[in-house]
């Protein structure tokens, strides 16, 4: 499997010996382009597919061969958040929630009910700026660890950790080491937040379902409660149970 830094070299490497022995051989810059298309396109994938480990591993799935499935939701706490916990009660299914650290002032109660109800959280970045993904490392480090800290005080040690908009890169994968995070990732995304039609929602993920399958959903859309009653009781006609926990 690609990873940054290898493939880095190798696109370096490409770019010496190109120069070095163009003259020579009178290499076509038509192979210096393509090489560069290659390389962004590469780089593209690796850090918009969090699925690929390219920037850093993940826990795209759960380790098991069993009919289990894993619920997580996105962006919360938020009022919505209260109906989505009462549907997971009603259906006794345990899920993981990513908190956006942001979110929590005005929600705590909500964020202790999340925790109450026996469900795990993790941390969702504090902000979730729309251009997180390109600020530095120390930057990026402190916003991690404003999250981390709120959330600790809810569930103490919990150390998942979900990209915003599960874009990695290098400076996401130094922050997360600085403070020791395991990334969550996902092998059935379901475009709650494009799609917004439930049947095809549910269509979506049942599609893809697997054993060990780590589904992402979205606490905060209106409409999740409604679709946390066809879903959940669709999959478990599949044979599926669900897990309590990442691990």
């Amino acid at each position: 499997m690609l990873k940054f830094w290898p493939t880095t070299v190798a696109f370096v490497l490409g770019l010496i010996t190109f120069f070095v022995f163009q003259s020579s051989f009178h290499f076509n810059f038509w192979y210096l382009i393509i090489w560069i298309k290659l390389y962004a396109i590469i780089q593209f994938c690796g850090a918009y597919f969090i699925g690929l480990n390219f920037h850093l591993t993940s826990i795209n799935s759960l380790n098991t061969n069993e009919k289990k499935v894993l619920l997580t939701f996105d962006d919360g706490p938020h009022t919505n958040t209260v109906k989505v916990l009462g549907g997971l009660k009603k259906h006794d299914v345990k899920a993981v929630f990513f908190i956006i650290g942001k979110n929590i002032q005005g929600n705590e109660a909500i964020l202790k009910q999340i925790v109450a109800d026996g469900h795990q959280i993790g941390n969702h970045s504090f902000t979730h700026h729309n251009f997180i993904d390109v600020w530095p490392t120390k930057k990026v480090s402190e916003d991690f660890a404003a999250c981390q800290k709120l959330i600790e005080h809810y569930q103490p040690n919990t150390k998942f950790f979900r990209p915003p908009y599960g874009v990695t890169n290098p400076n996401i994968a130094k922050a997360l080491k600085q403070l020791n995070l395991q990334s969550i990732g996902w092998n059935v995304r379901s475009y709650d937040t494009s799609i917004k039609d439930v049947e095809k929602i549910k269509q979506r993920v049942l599609s893809q379902l697997k054993p060990g399958a780590i589904i992402l959903l979205h606490d905060r859309l209106d409409f999740m409660p409604e679709l946390l009653e066809v879903l959940i009781p669709a999959i478990k006609e599949k044979g599926y149970s669900f897990a309590e926990k990442v691990n």
